[in-house]
Parts: C-alpha cells; structure tokens; sequence
C-alpha cells in the first residue's frame, strides 16, 4: 500500500503459541509505531497471554476462551459452548476495529477477524496464508520469500500496510517487580549461564539429550561460569532439568522456578547467555537482549533463527532429511549435534560479550 490505512482502532491476531506470539512483537511494536495516536489491541489465547501483558505499547489484551470452549466440547456441553462464544464474540464486535492485522492467518484466526466486523482485514496471501484463511481478508501480503525468518515474516505484513516505522528497541518489557523477584531468587554473584532444555509435549523431537546438556553445562562450570538448568511448568520438564544438574554436577544448580512468563523473562535478561533448542523460551530471550545458543534438529534455520537484534549462533547437523516439520522417533540430526560444538559457540558469545575469554 502507499501509505497506512487510517484507522483509529487497531486488533492484532496472533493467538498462541508462545514462540509464535513473541516472535511477533517486534512487528506488531512497529504497527504501532506507524498509528501513535490508535488504540491498538491484540487478540491472544491463554497460553501465550504473558507474551502481551504488561507491555507499554499495547492498549488492550483480549483472551480467546478457547480453554471453556474445548471443555464444553469435550462433555458435548453444546448450548454452554455457543454461549461462551456467542458472548466472546458480541464483545469483539462490540469494540469497533477499523483495522485487523492477521499475523496468524489460518482458518480460525480469519473467522475471528471477519466477526470482528472490521472494513479492513489484512492477511498473508499462500503460501504463508494457510487453510484459506486469505479468502476473508480484503488485503493479502505476498511474502516473496517462502523461506524467510518468523521475524522478517511479520514485519513484511507491517510493511505491505505501508508502514516505515522500525521496532521498539526493546519490544518485550521486563517488568520490575518481576526482575526484583527473579534476582533474589538468584541470589548475590556472577550472571548465569542459562540452560533451558524442555520443549512443549507436542514436539519431543526438538529437545536435545539431557546427557548432550549436562555435558555442556559441565564445561562450561569447568571454567567458572555458574550454570542455573530452567524449567517449564509441566512435572516432566522439571524432572528433565534436575537429571540434567544432576548429572552435570558441582557450579551447576537448579533456576529458580518460572510459573509466569515475566518472571521466565526476568530470568533471561538476568543471565549473561541462554542455550537452549527451539523453543519459547529461547525468542524470549534473544528478545530481551540475552545472547543465544540454539542447538537445532528438524527444526528450519532460516524460518525459527532468534531475533536479529540480539547476538546468537546456531549449532545444527545438516542431514538429508532436515528440516522437517514432524521429527521422527530415531532424531538423527539431534543426536549428531556434538556438545563441544555448542561449547565452541557458548565461548565464541561469551567472548564477544565480555571482551575476551
């Protein structure tokens, strides 16, 4: 477009997960950036809520109740289901957007969009435009590049708009209290390097060995770095990183637990180095400025790479069948990735950061 629509009300759709939601904020700060005086919202599911609350920059927070519906879906509580969206829906419409930004752009995300009753709906064309969600927006973006970075992907989106404006600087803010909670779980000394090994349950096939990690940490405490192992949530990821501290033995502790997305980053920017697989957690860090590791498998380079802002390398091995979207029980390309090889790239970071190692 030649210039930006004008719009007084803006709503952002990109409704989970959390990598996704993070890796859209630097773009999503641009978009407001271009329209200073709009309100700007932004439609998330609950999971990937913390990515978007609390920062300074977004107007309002809507939460999609995906969690009530699947309930009442899954004990066939019909009429409750209809209602708990009919309802969820009168509100959406009730606010008036002129502008929709569908970062999401796949089925779901484009009904929400069209019942937002917006006169304007921006959307990827294909191939990043899936399950015909372009045919319900009035404005599609074709993204030249089929393979391009999550981040570049999104600001292209903003940049078809007609918007020149760059980023915020810091596009996730860390929230104070939070940082005061999470350096006292820390306790006095040298930043940490952080280990963040888990990955969601659904992709099992990203996560490295707990041998490969402990053995890094252990190198890495070898030379006097204290090492802090994090963890999600779920009792399994826990368990995961206390075999891995376990194993790796003396310098090497548990992190403090992160039962909210500010305090995980909080934690990020309070450690000199993040390593960690494709995952959340790590776009998080990168996005609040922490060097980064990112030891991949099937997962593509070129499209999950961190944020360009923040220094990072990536330590994969190339085999005939990666990337891949599905991963596979024998995860070939995970068991090749050497724990030197993710030494070498922790030293290289550190060096660079702290003027020599």
């Amino acid at each position: 477009m030649g210039r930006p629509p004008e719009a007084d009300r803006i709503l952002v759709l990109r409704l989970g997960a959390l990598g996704d939601v993070a890796r859209t904020l630097p773009a999503a700060s641009a978009l407001r950036a271009g329209h200073p005086g709009a309100h700007l919202a932004w439609l998330v599911e609950p999971g990937a809520r913390g990515a978007v609350a609390g920062q300074p920059w977004i107007d309002e927070l809507l939460v999609f109740p995906r969690d009530e519906l699947r309930s009442a879906l899954r004990r066939l509580h019909l009429r409750r289901f209809v209602r708990v969206l009919a309802a969820f829906l009168r509100e959406l419409r009730r606010r008036r957007f002129d502008l929709v930004v569908d970062f999401h752009s796949i089925l779901k995300s484009a009904l929400l969009a069209r019942a937002s009753g917006a006169p304007r709906r921006a959307a990827y064309a294909p191939p990043h435009g899936r399950e015909g969600a372009w045919l319900l927006a009035n404005a599609r973006a074709r993204v030249a590049a089929r393979r391009t970075s999550r981040y570049a992907r999104n600001l292209a989106l903003v940049r078809f708009l007609g918007v020149g404006a760059s980023p915020w600087s810091a596009p996730l803010r860390v929230d104070g209290d939070a940082r005061r909670r999470v350096l006292e779980a820390l306790g006095p000394g040298l930043a940490p390097v952080l280990i963040h090994p888990g990955s969601s349950g659904a992709t099992p096939h990203k996560r490295w060995s707990a041998e490969g990690y402990a053995a890094v940490a252990r190198s890495l405490a070898a030379l006097g770095v204290p090492v802090r192992v994090a963890f999600g949530p779920a009792p399994a990821e826990r368990a995961f990183a206390e075999s891995i501290a376990s194993t790796a033995g003396e310098g090497v502790q548990l992190a403090p637990p992160t039962t909210e997305l500010g305090d995980l980053a909080a934690l990020c920017e309070a450690s000199r180095l993040f390593i960690g697989g494709d995952s959340g957690p790590l776009h998080v860090a990168s996005l609040v400025g922490t060097p980064a590791v990112q030891i991949l498998g099937p997962t593509d380079p070129v499209e999950n790479e961190p944020y360009t802002g923040t220094p990072s390398r990536t330590v994969r091995v190339p085999v005939a069948c990666s990337p891949c979207r599905r991963g596979c029980a024998a995860a070939v390309c995970m068991r090749r990735v050497e724990p030197a090889a993710v030494v070498a790239a922790a030293r290289e970071l550190l060096a660079a950061r702290e003027g020599g190692w």
